[in-house]
């Protein structure tokens, strides 16, 4: 078979797997609602089962919602008459995830939460199936034309019902107001995890930042400089950030001014800055761009109103962002 031949093969399997597709919009009716209200309110965590490639499904789904802040986990069938059984609690939500609805080893898991009053979500193709039959909320997928020379391997079934629990994630996003702050709660590592870390987040404050009044002498100004070690100082006056020294400001001037001079002779005027929010790859491109290691922070409300005077929050250095894996 020649490679043009693999290659229209492929794009035939792409275009019935496409078109059966399309069947997932009938499944977004009174279950689907059922199913966003049954999760939202579950007081305990989400358990999602099944098996062969169901179960595939039903760990990737688990995944995606422990990810945005929704308590889940997989089990393998096979083990819940073995002892997993006791991670089930009663205030908990089994999802059930079958295209057939009729998997054996399904069965002990459907007792057991039926025993013990557990909510179960059913999901399967088959609407006389014994999943669906002992489902408190039946999710009944439509029946899809499989791909291949038998028609028989799991392809678009398996598409479809991967679709369709990704939608209902999406959904669930929309009920519990998820947003890119929480995100960062759970999925800190990585490169996702970097793409999300703000300013605030990644800044040097409190004790760590290096302010020095703005009637401090250059003496005193250089000792603080040197205890904080950021090779800089944050000029304030009122509490508020008026300029910035660093310790290359200070040895320019060393031969036009002494050490009992005031500060604010050296400073530089109106600094740049970035607000609290914005994320710490901006500034890692503003202090590129303007050849400096180091940028204050300021809060959103005073970078909004565009303030030459603000309350610093604190200070972002090249080497805090290295830490973070910001480069």
């Amino acid at each position: 078979m020649t490679k043009s031949n693999y290659i229209k093969i492929a794009k035939r399997a792409s275009s019935v797997q496409i078109a059966e597709l399309k069947k997932i919009n009938k499944t977004f009716n009174k279950s689907f609602i059922q199913t966003i209200n049954v999760i939202s309110n579950c007081k305990g965590k989400i358990i999602f089962t099944g098996q062969g490639k169901s179960g595939k499904i039903a760990a990737s789904v688990s995944s995606t919602m422990s990810s945005f802040g929704i308590p889940s986990f997989f089990v393998h069938p096979s083990e819940v008459p073995h002892g997993e059984s006791g991670a089930f609690k009663k205030k908990d939500v089994l999802i059930i995830i079958s295209y057939s609805g009729n998997t054996p080893e399904l069965q002990s898991v459907i007792s057991h939460a039926n025993r013990f009053g557990i909510k179960i979500i059913g999901c399967s193709s088959n609407k006389a199936s014994t999943l669906l039959k002992h489902s408190d909320v039946k999710i009944l997928l439509p029946k899809v034309r499989e791909v291949g020379p038998t028609g028989m391997v799991p392809t678009s079934s398996t598409t479809l019902t991967l679709l369709y629990f990704n939608c209902l994630a999406v959904a669930l996003m929309d009920k519990i107001k998820f947003s890119k702050n929480k995100f960062i709660i759970f999925h800190s590592g990585g490169s996702i995890g970097k793409e999300l870390l703000t300013c605030g987040q990644t800044c040097l404050k409190g004790n760590k930042l290096p302010l020095i009044n703005y009637k401090s002498n250059i003496l005193k100004a250089i000792q603080i400089i040197n205890k904080k070690k950021l090779g800089l100082g944050i000029i304030v006056k009122n509490k508020l950030a008026v300029g910035i020294v660093t310790d290359g400001d200070i040895r320019r001037g060393a031969k036009k001014f002494s050490k009992k001079d005031k500060i604010n002779t050296l400073m530089t005027k109106k600094p740049l800055y970035i607000n609290e929010s914005a994320s710490a790859h901006k500034g890692l491109s503003i202090m590129s761009n303007n050849l400096i290691t180091s940028l204050l922070v300021s809060s959103d409300g005073d970078y909004k109103k565009n303030k030459i005077y603000f309350k610093p929050k604190g200070i972002l250095h090249i080497h805090s962002l290295l830490k973070y894996g910001i480069k």
